[in-house]
């Protein structure tokens, strides 16, 4: 797809948001010359205040008002999963181009409209897979052909909390799906390893109670999918977090006719025939200041991104069929790309 490039010096920025990443969003706006941060949309009015004021931006009380405000070139989505897909339809609609964290929507049928509404008005549509740009996931690249041909990995990723948080992150309806919600544990494999043929999932939530603003959350989320690939690699990815997990764990294995790669924490090991060695592994800090300077270098440049809407798109639809496979109790088969 050929996006229409911004002809000016400096990439005009609308925020959706003013959480977490969002922050992480301005701050690496506000240390950017080719860009700035015009103006922002959160929940609450006091809290919009706050923000804009601390990054010298202006408040705007309703996203819908931000969307079609006339000084702006983007608009970066960096808020609840579950209305992800509205704001980009609006945004779109409005001719901006877009930026917005995974999930692009809740579910694969929903989001494919979104990427031909982009392509047809030549607007970038950008969903952002940090994971892809970490030291984890460029070691693995880089030393993916040393364990030979791969014939099995794992994925898991626990995070304890105690207690759970009663926010939208642990609400259903808002996250998503454990998978969706949480899609860049699909994605970092299907980066890897290619296409999928077919998935098997079971997921649990425990604690249901009465959230904020009568949301229904949980205490406990335990996802877990076995993937067969095209290629006939088999993975496991394990994803949870919650008041009944006791103990954090992130760790990557590839197995492979001539290697076994390990990757838990921050630390990576390679065993092969001539023994155990660590491996150097980059930093997960400044992800977001790196995939903020990749997007305004494309708006302005039309230099390539690190990751396609086609490529998140379809981890997606593997994600949605892991929903579907919960659901059933049955493996569903994935349409190939």
């Amino acid at each position: 797809m050929t996006t229409s490039k911004i002809q000016s010096d400096v990439v005009r920025v609308g925020l959706v948001g003013t959480g977490f990443v969002a922050r992480l969003r301005a701050d690496a706006l506000q240390g950017m010359a080719s860009a700035r941060l015009v103006a922002v949309a959160g929940r609450t009015t006091a809290e919009t205040a706050a923000f804009a004021e601390q990054y010298n931006a202006l408040a705007l009380d309703r996203w819908q008002d931000l969307v079609t405000y006339d000084d702006l070139d983007v608009i970066m989505v960096c808020h609840i999963n579950s209305e992800h897909s509205t704001v980009v339809a609006a945004a779109l609609e409005a001719n901006r181009h877009v930026v917005v964290e995974y999930p692009l929507a809740l579910d694969a049928d929903t989001a494919q409209p979104l990427h031909t509404l982009a392509q047809s008005k030549q607007r970038l549509l950008h969903v952002e897979h940090i994971e892809l740009l970490g030291g984890t996931h460029r070691a693995l690249k880089v030393h993916l052909a040393a364990v030979g041909l791969p014939f099995y990995a794992r994925y898991c990723t626990l995070a304890p909390r105690h207690p759970a948080p009663l926010t939208w992150t642990y609400c259903p309806q808002l996250f998503g799906f454990p998978l969706v919600g949480a899609l860049s544990r699909l994605h970092r494999l299907i980066d890897c390893f290619g296409p999928v043929a077919r998935v098997y999932c079971q997921n649990h939530y425990g604690g249901l109670t009465q959230g904020p603003d009568e949301m229904t959350c949980y205490t406990t989320c335990l996802c877990t999918a076995q993937l067969t690939f095209v290629s006939g690699l088999i993975a496991e990815v394990v994803y949870g977090k919650g008041e009944a997990l006791w103990e954090a764990r992130r760790r990557l294995e590839v197995m492979g006719n001539e290697g076994y790669l390990c990757f838990e924490g921050d630390r990576g090991t390679l065993t092969d025939a001539q023994g155990t060695r660590s491996l150097e592994v980059g930093s997960r800090r400044g992800l977001f200041a790196a995939d903020t300077a990749q997007v305004v270098d494309h708006l302005l440049t039309g230099q390539a991104l690190y990751c396609t809407p086609e490529a998140s798109l379809y981890t997606l639809q593997v994600a949605t069929a892991a929903q579907r496979s919960a659901a059933t109790g049955q493996a569903v088969d994935v349409a190939t790309p």
